[in-house]
């Protein structure tokens, strides 16, 4: 990975993690744990930008964007635990079978 994409990543994930933590402070949406939902969706993007488009990144990032949103829904009672981890499920078998069937390029460290 080049230096300014490392950059990069490393402001998004100040920013992200600044965010997460001034949600929490101010109780935005109270009985969400701010820290750990965003955690997710940061560590899925992380992933996108720092691998690009690969058979592996194609799953790991949306799958934790994914984690991150339902992860949400589930702590603000829209969503329960028996249903989230089905649907996790299903959609981590989605992304396998696109990263599977994609003209997809093998990670660099393969």
């Amino acid at each position: 990975m080049n230096e300014s994409k490392s950059m990069v990543a490393i402001a998004v994930l100040v920013i992200a993690l600044g965010v997460a933590w001034l949600l929490n402070t101010l109780n935005v949406i109270p009985g969400i744990d701010w820290i750990w939902t965003g955690g997710l969706g940061i560590a899925g993007i992380l992933v996108l930008m720092i691998s690009g488009i690969d058979r592996v990144s194609v799953v790991v990032g949306p799958f934790l964007l994914v984690t991150s949103v339902l992860s949400v829904l589930r702590q603000t009672g829209r969503l329960r635990f028996d249903i989230e981890m089905p649907i996790l499920a299903i959609v981590f078998g989605v992304l396998f079978l696109f990263a599977a069937i994609l003209p997809l390029p093998k990670p660099h460290f393969l």
